[in-house]
């Protein structure tokens, strides 16, 4: 490698390595906020905690990289710039695009390994990841009695401490309701002091009760309305409380293989050929049960296929007449209104049953599209983040290149604006796909769309040494104009 390009990716790869650990704190303090009430009370161990942050963490890699390809460029041809280091380069013959180009390489196999990592990488990740959030979510509350509060985590008791000791293991005035005979409040135990202690492997919890009292009520099956309450003293009693429901239990991974964010590229185009056919099916079957149902029904009859009546004068012949007396009168009769009004009925409910059948179909239909739409914007997603690193490449680039800043200042400012309308822009193109407004290859390359019209713009204006942002550029024009008129 010779020494420009050398020179040049050297000084790109410090700024991206800072703004895409920055990026991925951001990103990942967004997930806390999220989901802190998840996570605060649980009694989580430290290595759960480790296991969740890390999936998370990688998780934000394909958000995180677009943004910090975005800003490092920016910092480092902002750099360069206020450094006159583009202007002693271009002063050799070398044009803005030669000098790109070593980056221009590495955003590319960014491009590409993002890609990659959201193809085969990264469904495997939010299978982890979201398969431990849930178990995290369901667990219960860690085990936390205070002091005055009836405490009633534990299935089948009720315990109520009146004061803690600071050493948090002994306790005064003890009241416990036993309800495990789901029977209510026929039991219930009280003691003056009592110690709190927990097993070893934190799957009992044991309350040595002194100086207590024992109260149950005793219902007799065989005599209604009989009951006899049995108290008895005690001078130290035992109690233990399973707490196994206070685990965390891991869920099989199974049941969150087919949500769309753990399929790849081929996963998701199997998912939605079986969803289609299971689409086409029910059309299908719908148009058999239609027919069947109204076999009466033809297809494409218009009021002039009908044949119209002949309503001549022509008398029948004599010979004919035998057999028009043998016809029952009551079949040539015109209907009464009865008859109408049956008739007329008959073919509302008909008309009904063919709405009702109608529109169950289109509901059945449609909500097969969802999880269609909600797929393909999985399968778009994968291929516009990872262009994302490319194309905010050519608008961080040439962007630093005009305005001449580095640092944390101004480049900070400009890409966080430029990369919040790209995210916005995303995110609606995404809205719009799941709710059937767009198809998915407009929705989701919408922001795409938008950005390479810029990056080309900007490219175009940095080669050129434009001064984009000199105001007194703009005011030229104008001062032509106004000298001529005096």
């Amino acid at each position: 490698m010779r020494t420009l390009p050398r020179y040049i990716i050297s000084s790109y790869i410090g700024p991206f390595l800072m703004t895409f650990f920055i990026a991925i704190f951001v990103l990942f303090m967004q997930f806390l906020w999220k989901y802190v009430d998840d996570l605060i009370g649980k009694g989580l161990e430290t290595s759960t905690l480790a296991e969740l942050f890390f999936y998370v963490i990688l998780t934000t890699f394909p958000l995180a990289l677009p943004l910090a390809i975005l800003l490092s460029s920016l910092m480092t041809f902002g750099n360069m710039g206020e450094q006159f280091e583009l202007v002693a380069l271009k002063s050799t013959g070398m044009s803005l695009l030669k000098i790109m180009t070593p980056l221009i390489i590495v955003a590319s196999l960014t491009s590409v390994g993002a890609f990659f990592f959201s193809n085969n990488m990264l469904p495997f990740i939010n299978l982890k990841m979201r398969s431990l959030l849930y178990d995290i979510q369901q667990k219960k509350p860690a085990l936390n009695i205070k002091e005055g509060v009836f405490y009633n985590g534990i299935d089948g008791y009720i315990i109520r401490i009146e004061k803690k000791e600071s050493d948090g293991i002994t306790c005064r005035n003890i009241l416990i309701y036993d309800h495990t005979q789901n029977a209510g409040n026929n039991k219930v135990l009280t003691a003056e002091s009592g110690t709190l202690a927990m097993t070893a492997d934190k799957q009992f919890l044991s309350i040595d009760l002194l100086n207590g009292t024992s109260y149950e009520e005793m219902v007799d099956a065989k005599k209604a309305g009989n009951h006899t309450l049995t108290r008895s003293k005690f001078k130290e009693q035992t109690v233990k409380f399973d707490l196994t429901n206070f685990r965390l239990v891991r869920s099989e991974e199974s049941l969150f293989r087919s949500s769309y964010g753990m399929l790849n590229i081929d996963q998701i185009n199997k998912t939605i050929d079986s969803i289609t056919a299971e689409k086409e099916k029910g059309i299908a079957q719908f148009r058999n049960n239609f027919s069947e149902m109204f076999p009466d029904t033809k297809k494409n009859q218009t009021i002039k296929s009908v044949n119209p009546t002949d309503s001549g004068t022509h008398q029948p012949d004599r010979t004919h007449l035998p057999v028009m007396q043998a016809v029952n009168p009551a079949a040539i009769i015109p209907p009464t209104n009865n008859v109408k009004a049956r008739t007329i009925d008959k073919a509302l409910n008909m008309a009904r049953s063919k709405k009702y059948l109608t529109e169950n179909v289109i509901s059945q239909t449609n909500n097969y599209n969802f999880p269609i739409a909600a797929l393909n914007v999985e399968w778009h997603k994968k291929f516009s983040l990872s262009l994302a690193c490319l194309v905010l490449f050519f608008v961080g680039a040439p962007l630093g290149a005009i305005i001449r800043k580095g640092g944390l200042g101004m480049p900070v400012v400009v890409s966080v604006i430029i990369f919040i309308l790209f995210w916005v822009i995303t995110i609606t193109g995404e809205k719009m796909v799941q709710e059937e407004v767009l198809p998915a290859y407009i929705g989701m390359w919408i922001a795409t769309a938008v950005t390479i019209p810029i990056g080309l713009f900007l490219t175009v204006k940095a080669t050129s040494d434009s001064s984009l942002f000199d105001l007194d550029a703009y005011k030229k024009p104008f001062q032509k104009i106004f000298r001529r008129k005096k």
